[in-house]
């Protein structure tokens, strides 16, 4: 199982859930990590991945958030 990182810190949507959904449809990938630092990327992101199967759990760290997505 790979893992991929995706910094999409200061990128104003919908950027980044399109690079998020782009990570996670690279076959391969089963779980894909994503910084965000606003609280719109991170709920956006969140409900695409959702919405696409994957678990989601969610970190703050300071002032961006990391967010861990995983195939089930």
């Amino acid at each position: 199982m790979n893992s991929i990182f995706v910094d999409c810190c200061g990128l104003s949507c919908p950027e980044p859930v399109i690079k998020a959904r782009n990570a996670m449809q690279e076959p391969g990938n089963g779980e894909v990590k994503v910084k965000v630092s606003s609280t719109v990327a991170r709920d956006n992101v969140s409900r695409t991945a959702r919405s696409m199967g994957w678990n989601v759990k969610v970190a703050e760290e300071g002032e961006y958030f990391l967010l861990t997505l995983t195939r089930p």
